[in-house]
């Protein structure tokens, strides 16, 4: 594993999670749950921020980011150029923090995760990809339950790969 490959990864779906937000006309739905939903897109944004600039970079690039995770779930109303702004400042973080850090993916993690844990580098990474890719999810089908707009925002980039390259079409 390529600490580039977890970098391009994580950029990748800050970008759909930017592109759900720019999708959303009204403020108002950012914040706005259906039914048996808890978190809304502000929600989910400001904890896949919070989580990205604490686990890669406090923790990996010493930035002295300090986290504060029950505002990540209480804030309420954050204007969307901010929620832009956030999740652009965290993609920069991740891009500067992982394209400079020489990561031994098999060594342990310097932070004990969900409290309790000690886990190898690379194991964690992967976990923060899932965790962002799992809420930007979330985000997608909340924007569109709530909208009724079914436009997809382009997720799942496969050129936005570290190891993608263009290949003609080999269905000729």
């Amino acid at each position: 594993m390529k600490t580039v490959w977890i970098e391009r990864m994580l950029v990748r779906e800050l970008a759909t999670l930017a592109r759900e937000i720019e999708a959303t006309a009204d403020e108002g739905v950012l914040w706005a749950t259906p039914p048996g939903i808890s978190n809304s897109i502000g929600t989910l944004t400001l904890h896949v921020c919070g989580n990205l600039q604490h686990f890669i970079g406090a923790v990996v690039g010493k930035t002295g980011y300090r986290r504060q995770r029950d505002l990540e779930f209480s804030a309420r109303g954050v204007p969307k150029a901010a929620l832009l702004a956030e999740i652009a400042e965290t993609a920069r973080v991740v891009s500067t923090v992982l394209g400079a850090a020489a990561l031994d993916h098999d060594a342990v993690y310097d932070d004990v995760v969900g409290g309790k844990y000690r886990v190898a580098t690379g194991d964690w990474l992967v976990n923060l990809v899932a965790h962002l890719a799992f809420h930007v999810g979330q985000a997608g089908y909340l924007r569109r339950i709530l909208t009724g707009d079914t436009t997809a925002s382009g997720g799942i980039a496969l050129g936005a790969m570290a190891s993608a390259t263009s290949v003609p079409d080999h269905r000729a």
